[in-house]
């Protein structure tokens, strides 16, 4: 129950050999630090659950970051009431956004198309506005949900005397704020990818399918679908939660702006720009968005300046300021111009582009096998003669 088939199981290895050694292959693109390999394993996860909801059922979802929200509240007052262990933490985030999940989804499912969309993003908008003034005992509206030293944490202050700083997050003395927190949240994306890989492939992956492929049909065949799709929202929610709660591992600070429909566009975009329906599309649209917003908002004319000092003065006065406009606060519209060309040009994701090249080199390795072939029989038939 636990195995995959021969070729999804060489793709998990893959993935798995490629996740946990990015501290080393992103050396070159200057992306190797904590903190940005963090949030590509955070996000990646949060990518893959969205795309069991979207890329599998055909349902899209303008509200997961609500989920993303409770998930960081929730950690963050496991580490308040109860201890710096990560493991009941995330697993609070699991629990609680699966049960706000199965709310949401229970209403919202009751539509489909356009207005089950509008309904997840007017639940979140109304998530935001709780956490941001009307929740403030529990979220500390604007200010956001952080540690402070008259915490209870009953758990570990059972065994230790309380400190004089705020403690640190920290898995049996492995604290989560540096490379630990990187390899906690890669292992984690890791079993994600494996869920999600045997979900694509079990029965109720087909049933998915099924319904993204026409949900009229199987529900003129007697079929109920509306358990499914549920289960779908829960379990892609619960992904969202867990996601949620490792950002409040690695940086143990909660606030409403992650509940924000900005933050549940975004998601989107990664989804779409790395392939729907597919597994590591997502993954890689995760980290290709994170990786402009990281690097790519860093540059600014100096750098651009520095960048291109090999040029004579007049043509970087036109240069450097038209290329400004596209990196530092810019960096958006990098984005944008990148996701515009995909979908015009690449529908199906990045992933399409991969499969596009993929068949052309076959294509052009079966060409030459067969001219390599065609010289050899028409010598073997000229010597037969």
């Amino acid at each position: 129950m636990l195995t995959l088939p021969k070729k999804e199981l060489i793709t998990f290895l893959i993935f798995a050999v490629v996740v946990l050694s990015m501290p080393v292959w992103l050396i070159p693109f200057g992306a190797s630090y904590p903190g940005l390999l963090q949030t590509f394993a955070i996000f990646g996860l949060f990518a893959v659950g969205f795309n069991i909801l979207f890329g599998l059922t055909g349902y899209l979802s303008f509200g997961h970051a609500a989920f993303l929200g409770v998930g960081s509240y929730t950690a963050v007052w496991s580490f308040k009431l109860f201890t710096m262990n990560p493991i009941p933490a995330i697993i609070f985030a699991i629990i609680i956004s699966g049960v706000f999940a199965l709310l949401i989804g229970f209403i919202s499912l009751r539509r489909s198309g356009i207005y089950f969309s509008i309904l997840t993003l007017a639940f979140a908008q109304m998530s935001y506005n709780l956490a941001y003034s009307v929740l403030t005992p529990v979220t500390n509206g604007e200010t956001g949900l952080a540690l402070t030293m008259q915490d209870p944490r009953i758990i570990d202050l059972a065994f230790s005397e309380r400190g004089e700083a705020l403690p640190q997050v920290a898995l049996f003395g492995l604290n989560m704020a540096g490379y630990g927190g990187f390899y906690f949240a890669a292992i984690i994306l890791i079993l994600g990818y494996f869920v999600a890989q045997k979900i694509a492939i079990s029965p109720f992956g087909m049933m998915l399918k099924g319904i993204k492929s026409n949900q009229n049909r199987m529900g003129y065949t007697g079929l109920n679908t509306k358990p499914y799709t549920l289960a779908a929202f829960v379990i892609s929610g619960m992904y969202a939660g867990l996601a949620g709660g490792l950002l409040a591992v690695t940086d143990p600070l909660a606030g409403a702006e992650r509940m924000q429909w900005t933050a549940s566009g975004e998601i989107v975009l990664m989804v779409v720009l790395g392939g729907i329906g597919t597994i590591f599309g997502p993954v890689l649209g995760a980290w290709i968005i994170k990786y402009f917003a990281n690097i790519f908002s860093a540059i600014n004319e100096n750098i651009l300046h520095n960048m291109f000092s090999f040029l004579p003065a007049s043509v970087q006065d036109f240069l450097v300021p038209l290329l400004a406009l596209f990196v530092g606060e810019g960096w958006e519209l990098t984005m944008g111009l990148m996701f515009v060309l995909v979908v015009v040009f690449l529908p199906g994701g990045l992933m399409e582009g991969y499969r596009r090249i993929a068949v052309r080199i076959s294509a052009m390795s079966s060409k030459e096998t067969k001219s390599v072939d065609k010289p050899a029989q028409t010598d073997k038939q000229a010597g037969g003669e």
